[in-house]
């Protein structure tokens, strides 16, 4: 409690200037902890990159997807031709795999593409996604390929019925089926034998 007898000069003399609570730093912060000054910060700028330069490596970058997205792998304008191409591809496995060629109006090859996996002796193969495959890669043309693990490349009843369900749905939305491949130890072509 303040005196009302002394005037301020005096109080301060006699060391009883109090601090306002809401002015007083101590009031803020915990005792024993530094308070520092604020100081405004700064962000320090990546160094400079060149416009010109940055701009070339994207479009250089750019090219280059493009050219991967475009470029043909091969052309294939026989059985013998794409039954090499796919022995080599197939003829290892242990388990039956359905595959396709996805080729342009002039058969080169745009993507080769595992479609559907199966066991020893059978592989399930839905025209829903043949077709699906197909429209992906913008094909004008597929040829189909399996492998038989028992190494006998004779087509059977099932892969005669399947290619021409495949053939009549991929006509619908003008795809070409060129062959169907059957890899063994040999290779079979569907097309040569005359069941397509």
């Amino acid at each position: 409690m303040y005196d009302l007898t002394t005037t301020p000069k005096t109080r301060a003399a006699q060391g009883g200037a109090r601090r306002s609570p809401s002015r007083s730093p101590e009031a803020h912060h915990p005792a024993g902890v530094e308070v520092r000054s604020e100081t405004a910060a700064v962000y320090k700028m990546p160094a400079a990159i060149d416009a010109e330069a940055h701009e070339a490596a994207v479009l250089a970058e750019a090219e280059q997807i493009l050219r991967r997205r475009f470029e043909r792998m091969a052309t294939l304008s026989s059985p013998s031709e794409s039954g090499a191409w796919l022995r080599a591809r197939l003829a290892t496995r242990d388990s039956e795999a359905f595959c396709c060629v996805f080729m342009d109006h002039r058969h080169r090859v745009i993507a080769f593409e595992e479609l559907f996996h199966g066991t020893i002796d059978g592989c399930s193969v839905p025209p829903r996604e043949v077709m699906r495959a197909c429209l992906k890669h913008n094909a004008g043309a597929v040829i189909f390929a399996h492998n038989h693990p028992s190494g006998v490349s004779e087509p059977s009843a099932a892969d005669v019925r399947l290619t021409q369900q495949l053939k009549q749905a991929l006509d619908l939305i003008d795809v070409r089926v060129l062959d169907h491949l059957v890899i063994g130890e040999t290779v079979t072509s569907l097309a040569q034998r005359g069941l397509m």
